[in-house]
């Protein structure tokens, strides 16, 4: 369970630190700061899984945890959310190593 944590967050972390770095080249190329949100990147990677998971959280939970709920982290930089969820994983490896 720790490797597979490890993994995954290692995975989430590089993936943070190269959209933020996908970012900064962009915003050094047009001379103005270019986010990249995290619905954005998602939509364009794969717009029917967005969709999909959309109308399962509407209507297995509840229409008000997509809106405003995940609609509010969609909109955050993708560089953010990835390399937070990513750190997250990591401490939580670490704490499984601790106990065990």
């Amino acid at each position: 369970m720790r490797l597979v944590l490890r993994i995954v967050g290692l995975l989430f972390a590089a993936a943070g630190v190269m959209l933020a770095g996908i970012e900064m080249a962009r915003s050094f190329q047009t001379g103005k700061w270019v986010k990249i949100p995290l619905g954005k990147l998602w939509y364009d990677l794969s717009p029917g899984s967005l969709r999909l998971i959309q109308s399962l959280v509407q209507r297995y939970l509840a229409p008000q945890v997509w809106e405003p709920g995940i609609v509010t982290v969609l909109t955050w930089p993708a560089w953010a959310v990835l390399g937070g969820l990513g750190a997250l994983l990591l401490v939580l490896a670490g704490l499984i190593a601790r106990r065990s």
